[in-house]
């Protein structure tokens, strides 16, 4: 479900923007006042579409979360402190860091903004090898490459169009798959301090102990909405080191090896329904896929039918 806030009140939007973002000192200039934001979620992200009908210069007390922005129209101008990022149509880039003070200056902007929790980030990637754990930071406001923002903008469409507004309670893993996703392909976009490849320390634990406590932490708990993070936990090794092990022994990732897990159990699930209560859209969703497309075609490679025909063979 969307929300949307809607004003044409200088006092309720300024009142708006931070109950919505954080604190700020607000300078507008001339007599247009327009402030409308859609937000959806999509379980801890949050996707908001807002559109500034007005010129203004802010200053922002610092966000507790991480923005990842695409400028639909307007211009902005956001100094950062350290650096000045400047942004335009087109533009895909990351406005703000957590805990640091800004000043932003608009002028009829468009914007689209999917805010991370720091958090999330440590559940699909290592940060940087230390004695205790170091929270991802993003080290860079503009993508790697134009490849990079495509890709963005395409995930998030898809996530946007697809997942978003699903409650997190009714579909669980579907809704905490897509958002771990999205924060992935962010990871993958922006310079950040996630650590990809493996160390001396974790090219040891890769051996096939790690393995198979990691395949069967998978198999008990595959109904419930578990992450990378969680499953190396359970294999005592780091996110690298499960990585490595699976990508060694079985040739493939743990996050394909639970989607694989849980096409599984939606086959077992479909020769069990009733075809008069049950839909292939139902239990797709029920085991984490969004697409009906993308999961028929998976069901069809993996199984040579339908998941239509088996659901009807009952």
């Amino acid at each position: 479900m969307t929300e949307v806030f809607e004003t044409d009140d200088l006092g309720e939007a300024h009142a708006l923007l931070e109950r919505t973002y954080t604190r700020m000192r607000l300078n507008v200039t001339g007599d247009r006042h327009h402030l409308r934001i859609a937000r959806t979620e999509v379980g801890p992200v949050s996707l908001h579409h807002v559109t500034l009908s007005m010129d203004f210069v802010a200053e922002l007390q610092p966000i507790h979360l991480i923005p990842i922005s695409r400028v639909r129209a307007g211009q902005a101008r956001h100094d950062l402190g350290a650096g000045i990022v400047e942004s335009g149509p087109g533009d895909v880039f990351v406005p703000a860091l957590p805990g640091r003070e800004f000043r932003v200056q608009v002028k009829d902007y468009d914007v689209e903004h999917a805010w991370f929790p720091p958090a999330i980030f440590a559940q699909v990637a290592a940060g940087e090898p230390g004695r205790a754990p170091r929270p991802i930071r993003f080290t860079g406001h503009r993508p790697h490459s134009s490849r990079a923002a495509t890709t963005w903008e395409n995930c998030f469409d898809y996530v946007r169009t697809t997942v978003a507004g699903i409650p997190a309670d009714e579909e669980p893993l579907l809704v905490g798959s897509t958002a771990r996703m999205l924060a992935a392909v962010a990871l993958s976009t922006f310079p950040n301090t996630a650590l990809v490849e493996p160390t001396v320390a974790d090219q040891h634990d890769a051996h096939p102990a790690t393995l198979r406590r990691a395949i069967a932490f998978i198999d008990e708990n595959a109904h419930g909405d578990i992450t990378p993070a969680e499953i190396a936990l359970a294999a005592r090794v780091t996110i690298r080191s499960l990585q490595l092990a699976f990508r060694r022994h079985l040739g493939t990732t743990p996050t394909a090896y639970l989607r694989d897990v849980r096409l599984q159990r939606a086959h077992r699930h479909l020769l069990e329904a009733d075809p008069a209560t049950t839909t292939v859209s139902a239990v797709a969703m029920r085991w984490g896929f969004a697409s009906h497309s993308s999961f028929t075609a998976a069901y069809h490679a993996a199984f040579g039918v339908l998941p239509s025909e088996t659901l009807r063979r009952r």
